[in-house]
């Protein structure tokens, strides 16, 4: 078994995950999690990794007969995704290799709701094939955060949107919420600007909170979805029981009420269906708004690099970036002919993984 977690531990974890103690809080969480492991199930070997899933390479994957992914993010998830759809091989008939599919049980959480679920690539839906379904992050209006700061939510919303990408304070790095140097400047600017607006209840976890969405965990929520992800372990590597089918989703707030249903695949997903889509672009728009629609729109993409007959726009290294960056502010008829096919990439997905955009024009 291995464990894969970027992240120390902090007080407020206790509340709510069962492998930690208060003597552990600064530690890693994956290195505690395995010794806890190791002391409860000897027999068990636990590699811990303390980083990020993405630090890994496929021939790391590969390994795995099963994936379980506790993630607390959807960005994490949807990399995850990618990377053990594009494991899974098919035959020149369509149909998966079972030798090269890695199964994923997938759980999570959202205060008194959960769900958990079972993708099995190139056969069931996968996780971009839902993504529908989720709900946009909240935010705040910017009216309200530049002007009339009520809550100490909009003071570090304002420190995270408008006074970290003026300062730039780390050497123009984007701000990492796993960055204790970021999220103290991050903290520092709010409570500033709260004290200046009277404004009480700024404090470090808040900030934290903010920058990274956390939203408050429920223990009861987490024990029964983790039960559900354990127990779809279980039935996977031993042929036990038939496994879910394919998704189990818990209401808390309702009572003790859950329900399983079948997602169905998405017939134009990116991911596990055909990486190919049309878009429909006004000429006179520039490559910037193309890109803003792409991130806007159903891919949800966060920072494409794009390249045609020639290289539209590379999000890095910084030299390609910034030679590219001149092309964001050009008309699409002036960098693509009609019916032309472009090669997407994106950190969203992982490894080799790209999309095919053919842009038509209006």
């Amino acid at each position: 078994m291995h464990v894969v977690d970027m992240d120390t531990i902090d007080v407020t974890n206790l509340n709510r995950q069962f492998l930690f103690r208060m003597a552990d809080v600064g530690s890693s969480k994956a290195e505690v999690a395995a010794k806890f492991i190791r002391a409860r199930c000897p027999s068990v070997i636990v590699t811990p990794h303390h980083g990020k899933i993405q630090d890994f390479d496929k021939s790391f994957y590969r390994q795995f007969s099963l994936i379980v992914s506790g993630l607390d993010n959807i960005d994490a998830r949807r990399w995850l995704n990618s990377l053990v759809v594009g494991l899974a091989e098919v035959d020149e008939d369509g149909f998966p290799d079972p030798d090269t599919m890695i199964p994923v049980v997938d759980g999570g959480t959202e205060g008194l709701a959960g769900q958990s679920r079972v993708i099995l690539p190139r056969m069931t839906s996968c996780y971009e094939c839902a993504l529908d379904s989720f709900p946009p992050a909240r935010g705040f209006p910017m009216c309200t955060i530049a002007q009339t700061p009520r809550m100490p939510e909009h003071c570090v919303s304002y420190a995270m949107m408008v006074q970290w990408p003026k300062a730039r304070p780390f050497s123009g790095e984007n701000l990492d919420g796993d960055s204790p140097e970021h999220m103290k400047w991050v903290h520092k600017k709010a409570a500033e600007r709260a004290a200046f607006f009277n404004i009480p209840g700024v404090t470090y976890s808040l900030t934290l909170g903010v920058v990274k969405n956390i939203i408050p965990a429920v223990a009861s929520t987490n024990a029964i979805v983790s039960a559900s992800c354990a127990l779809e372990a279980v039935k996977m590597l031993s042929f036990c029981s038939q496994t879910l089918d394919n998704w189990m989703s818990y209401a808390g707030a309702e009572g003790l009420y859950s329900r399983t249903f079948s997602y169905g695949r998405k017939d134009d997903c990116p991911v596990c269906q055909s990486p190919r889509r049309t878009v429909t672009v006004d000429p006179a728009s520039t490559l910037k708004e193309m890109i803003a629609g792409l991130k806007e729109g159903d891919l949800r993409l966060k920072d494409p690099s794009i390249v045609g007959q020639i290289t539209l726009y590379m999000r890095a290294p910084a030299s390609l970036e910034a030679a590219t960056r001149p092309n964001l502010a050009e008309r699409m008829d002036k960098l693509v002919i009609d019916g032309e096919e472009l090669t997407v990439t994106d950190p969203t997905y992982a490894g080799e993984t790209t999309l095919a955009l053919i842009v038509c024009f209006k």
